[in-house]
């Protein structure tokens, strides 16, 4: 998704009529979905959008916002693999620890995930087969490989939110660092399909 700028994303938050953070470095934690959500490849967007003196800002992140094949094949929960629903999901994270085991962002308040539950490759989202809960499923912010940049989800995520490089992790925890000298430990992640940034005003 190389063609992400300030403002295309800010005119898709305000189609959306999600709330905009803004102050300087506060943060916009941001996810867009690819259209292609079959792939088990890390092809979607985690997008930190902030000001600095005024002025927008841009750090972007190759990620996943689907669980991984493995998963989608064989759900953790009785009721499906969890899917993150597009939407804005308030103070969804704060620091802790993933699976405890390392520094990440983890889930602090309920979030709505769809329940994928047929066990083949493809993601359903669609509500007419699939149903949608909303509570504390353990979806955290994360990276995957701690040695080098992972190309294929696989087992990295089980409807968490994954980066596929560490130093690209690295550099997130960081800005959510210097962001919560001022604005706290709290952070909201509003989740985009890709559409989402193409669709035109119908004015």
């Amino acid at each position: 998704m190389k063609s992400l700028t300030p403002v295309k994303l800010l005119a898709a938050l305000k189609r959306c009529q999600y709330h905009v953070f803004e102050g300087e470095l506060n943060l916009n934690l941001i996810g867009i979905r690819h259209t292609n959500t079959s792939a088990n490849t890390f092809n979607d967007a985690f997008v930190a959008l902030y000001q600095v003196n005024g002025q927008w800002q841009l750090a972007q992140f190759k990620c996943t916002t689907d669980p991984g094949v493995y998963y989608r094949n064989n759900p953790l929960n009785i009721d499906g693999t969890a899917i993150v629903v597009p939407m804005q999901h308030r103070s969804l994270w704060t620091f802790g620890y993933h699976q405890g085991k390392y520094p990440a962002l983890v889930q602090n308040k309920p979030i709505t995930v769809f329940r994928d539950a047929n066990k083949d490759n493809e993601l359903n989202t669609d509500v007419a087969l699939t149903n949608q809960q909303t509570g504390y499923f353990g979806i955290n912010c994360h990276r995957a490989s701690s040695k080098h940049e992972s190309q294929q989800v696989d087992k990295w995520s089980a409807g968490c939110q994954v980066l596929a490089n560490p130093k690209d992790f690295e550099k997130l925890m960081s800005l959510c660092k210097q962001s919560s000298q001022q604005w706290g430990n709290t952070f909201t992640y509003t989740l985009l399909e890709q559409t989402a940034l193409t669709t035109k005003n119908s004015e």
